[in-house]
């Protein structure tokens, strides 16, 4: 594979897919690149809108395609926002803002805290295909009081990290290109297509 279209519109997971994905000689090209438009996420788990952006970009470039669909899931919300964490605040527009004074909200005077970031990856060779790659990741952590840190995107300002002791957001990209989510995912995608 020399080529894959990246099926997000995302400036965060895309940086994070090209630093990721260079080292392997593959051109990383994006859905917005080629004029592609996003595909609906109607379903109500990661693997079905994952999937189904895609068979979407991959129909529309006639190449491979990587889609991801995450989230984070926090325990004490019956693991919402799950699915809707992008547009947890609404989507008219989506903002990161928005989705983490939501959250606080949600968790005002709630003990416990526990969370994690979950990803899925599926990567389809042709839109038809019968066997797309499938992999996951989890990131465990815990929802602080206030956000803190000026890096990544999304939850990471209030994504604590005990082990760390810091915020998701207080990582440099390099550590959490090693950590994430999105990062185990992709480094166990790689190791089932190496398979292949």
């Amino acid at each position: 594979m020399k080529k894959l279209v990246i099926a997000s519109n995302n400036p965060g997971k895309l940086r994070e897919f090209q630093a990721m994905l260079a080292p392997l000689g593959i051109e990383v090209l994006t859905q917005e690149q080629l004029g592609i438009s996003e595909a609906e996420e109607p379903h109500c788990t990661f693997i079905e809108n994952a999937l189904a952006k895609a068979r979407h970009v991959s129909k529309a470039s006639g190449l491979p395609a990587l889609a991801d669909d995450s989230g984070i899931c926090v325990h004490a919300l019956g693991g919402a926002p799950g699915v809707y964490s992008a547009r947890y605040a609404g989507a008219d527009p989506k903002s990161d803002t928005r989705n983490n004074e939501k959250l606080l909200q949600a968790m005002q005077g709630v003990a416990d805290r526990r969370a994690h970031y979950y990803c899925v990856l599926v990567l389809v060779h042709h839109s038809e295909d019968p066997q797309p790659v499938i992999a996951e990741g989890e990131w465990h952590g815990e929802i602080a009081l206030a956000e803190r840190g000026e890096g990544g995107f999304g939850y990471d300002p209030l994504f604590w990290l005990p082990q760390f002791n810091k915020m998701s957001a207080e990582l440099k990209a390099e550590e959490k290109a090693q950590i994430s989510h999105r990062a185990l995912a992709l480094k166990i995608l790689l190791q089932k297509l190496k398979l292949e």
